[in-house]
């Protein structure tokens, strides 16, 4: 099985850095990393198991990128990435991405990232190896989340306590 694994330690206990993971994405997911037709607005992933996750576009358009699998707060989450080579939603292409979160010490958390079964890519999978393996790909992607993640002012706190779980 192919993948690409990342980590990064986050200032923050795992419930929060959880919550931000999964209800703050849009704050902290790089801009340029959107797939949809017009400028990315949001990004929604329905706290859920077989939830939806998609962006919506500044128009008010969806864009989907995949699914969860497994909603298992604060603990884990694993997401399809239904995103072919050519980077457009195939809801018949699946990948996975999943996201474990380890207390630390007290306020700090491991967040190691897999994502795998890249060899679905077929002939393409070493160019998307390269391309979510590299800085800009998935290094990026956790250094801007654990940058979020670890915000200790009172509006972002506020802003994350605001959110309730999905049921």
């Amino acid at each position: 099985m192919s993948s690409v694994r990342r980590e990064v330690i986050v200032e923050a206990a795992a419930d929060r850095a959880f919550r931000v993971f999964t209800e703050k994405m849009d704050t902290w997911w790089p801009p340029e990393h959107h797939i949809g037709k017009i400028p990315m607005k949001n990004i929604v992933l329905d706290r859920r198991n077989n939830g939806d996750w998609y962006e919506v576009g500044t128009d008010g358009s969806r864009c989907d990128w995949g699914r969860v699998l497994i909603w298992d707060p604060p603990r884990r989450v694993v997401l399809t990435w239904q995103l072919t080579a050519e980077w457009q939603y195939d809801k018949a292409f699946i990948t996975e991405v999943e996201i474990n979160f380890t207390p630390l010490a007290e306020g700090r958390t491991r967040v190691a990232l897999e994502h795998r079964n890249l060899e679905r890519y077929g002939a393409k999978e070493a160019d998307i190896i390269k391309s979510v393996g590299s800085e800009g790909g998935w290094t990026l992607t956790l250094q801007r989340f654990a940058a979020a993640a670890s915000l200790r002012n009172a509006d972002t706190d506020a802003a994350v306590k605001t959110i309730s779980p999905a049921t």
